[in-house]
């Protein structure tokens, strides 16, 4: 069963049917009934009968249950990473050494937001007045999280809303749906309401849309590529609900002819095939200053040519499969086209029959570690998001072209400068149009610190109390302290000075 909705397990009634499958191998890990919109108007009905306590508990109650939901987590890890690999392929030592601890941290650090909540200080900011603000809960989130890491974003949508007193209907992807479910049974054990937290797995064309217009959702918020979330905003402008996106991405690293070029190099094969590549961060384009660009090249295709490609479960496995047939199906035709086009292929650019053991991959969605060189910057390699172990590597000569170069996109979620000029690197992380910018690194990410994007990588933050801000309204109540019933501008409305019951 599928679905969450008011502390309980149940199947959907769409007559579609999903199928989890493990892409290591193409074994079926779960099947079920995907949900109606019938569904998902049982959890935002679920979701807003629970609203009105939730709302209400003192924020050190929530902290608490949130804090209780950390230890859970932490004591179900190696189940939660189990669960993890099978619905996604991600080696075993990412999913354990990444998404799980990562996500524990979230549930930490908002149990510690939901008792900091901040505001203007209250004060006679009008002399007759006392001004104050306060931070509210929005309603029910409607939230949607993509597949490449099922886990954590569940927790980023999740828990700040949850901790600002809000409650949730999340649809996960319907091809890594368990580990969300776990963590919904997670709050569940944790003591935190039924009705609170809610999940529904089904189709983004019929659950999703439902939930995204569903008068009784308040906000909505969508992690996915950049031309969903156009569609999910269209749809929820027609009932002007909120909405907070984390869109795609197409981040860069500028390398200066000052960097640390073996940093540069590592950092490069490490973010750019993080997670099989299907990252929104990873990085995709590396623009290196001339006279440093061969040398680049040749060092990253070396350090490539050493990633162990295999069974996820294995110790010694760096990289495991794309998340399915059809992904690897598409960064495939990405880079035939690249290759059509004249672009050179140094190392990987193909599907492969063996692992780093010799172990048989062709029941998987594997794809090898690949760079190329010899592109358009206009070519479709270099704009779009392949997502997936694909990095493209461009010359560029002035510091000014480089930045240039790196902000010809449509996207802005993040982006990289490798530099040893403190001058450079201050230069850099002002220029280049990201949501962050790492100097001299690329992809780690902290519970304290912001995690959104820019231009068509969307807008709204997830993580840190910014995306804690992002739960809650500001209301200003405002009180008089003069006593009087007649104001002095209540002039502006009656003849002279005089109110009706002062004329005879």
């Amino acid at each position: 069963m599928l679905q969450f909705i008011s502390g309980k397990l149940i199947d959907g009634t769409d007559n579609a049917l999903i199928e989890v499958i493990d892409p290591s191998n193409g074994a079926t890990v779960e099947t079920g009934r995907a949900a109606s919109p019938s569904d998902v108007g049982d959890a935002v009905a679920a979701a807003r009968d629970a609203f009105p306590d939730w709302s209400r508990e003192a924020p050190s109650t929530r902290s608490a249950a949130l804090i209780r939901l950390a230890g859970i987590l932490a004591d179900r890890a190696d189940a939660l990473v189990e669960s993890e690999v099978s619905q996604t392929g991600k080696p075993t030592k990412l999913a354990a050494g990444f998404d799980i601890p990562g996500t524990i941290d979230n549930a930490s650090f908002f149990a510690g937001a939901a008792r900091a909540l901040e505001g203007k200080g209250a004060a006679e900011y009008s002399p007759e007045h006392t001004s104050y603000i306060r931070r509210e809960p929005i309603g029910v989130i409607g939230s949607i999280a993509p597949w490449n890491y099922p886990l954590q974003m569940a927790g980023w949508k999740i828990l700040p809303a949850i901790a600002a007193g809000n409650t949730v209907v999340i649809k996960p992807a319907q091809i890594t749906p368990l580990t969300t479910i776990a963590f919904a049974q997670a709050c569940a054990d944790a003591g935190i309401p039924d009705g609170v937290v809610n999940v529904v797995t089904g189709y983004g064309a019929i659950a999703g849309e439902a939930l995204v217009a569903h008068p009784g959702v308040s906000m909505v918020s969508f992690t996915g590529s950049t031309t969903v979330g156009r569609r999910i905003m269209k749809i929820a402008s027609e009932s002007a609900k909120r909405v907070q996106l984390e869109l795609g991405g197409k981040a860069p690293m500028v390398v200066f002819d000052d960097a640390d070029l073996e940093a540069a190099i590592h950092g490069a094969v490490a973010a750019a095939l993080i997670n099989t590549g299907q990252d929104c961060t990873a990085a995709t384009r590396v623009y290196v200053q001339q006279p440093l660009f061969d040398q680049f090249v040749d060092g990253v295709a070396e350090v490539m040519s050493q990633i162990r490609l295999g069974e996820p479960r294995g110790e010694s496995t760096d990289l495991g499969p794309l998340s399915s047939l059809a992904q690897q199906t598409r960064v495939d035709g990405y880079v035939r086209r690249a290759e059509s086009y004249g672009a050179k292929i140094i190392t990987g650019g193909a599907i492969p029959t063996k692992g780093w053991d010799g172990s048989d991959l062709t029941r998987g969605s594997y794809f090898e570690p690949t760079l190329i060189t010899g592109v358009d910057q206009r070519s479709e390699i270099v704009q779009e998001e392949v997502f997936g172990p694909v990095l493209v590597a461009l010359p560029f000569e002035s510091d000014a072209e480089g930045i240039s170069l790196a902000n010809d996109t449509q996207y802005g979620l993040a982006a990289s400068a490798w530099t040893r000029d403190v001058y450079r690197a201050n230069t850099a992380s002002r220029e280049l149009a990201a949501g962050c910018v790492w100097i001299n690194d690329h992809i780690p990410i902290i519970s304290e610190m912001p995690h959104g994007g820019v231009k068509g990588s969307g807008f709204g933050k997830d993580m840190s109390s910014y995306g804690f801000d992002e739960y809650t309204t500001v209301k200003h109540v405002m009180f008089d302290i003069t006593g009087n019933a007649r104001k002095d501008w209540h002039r502006t409305i009656f003849a002279g000075n005089e109110s009706p019951g002062d004329a005879r």
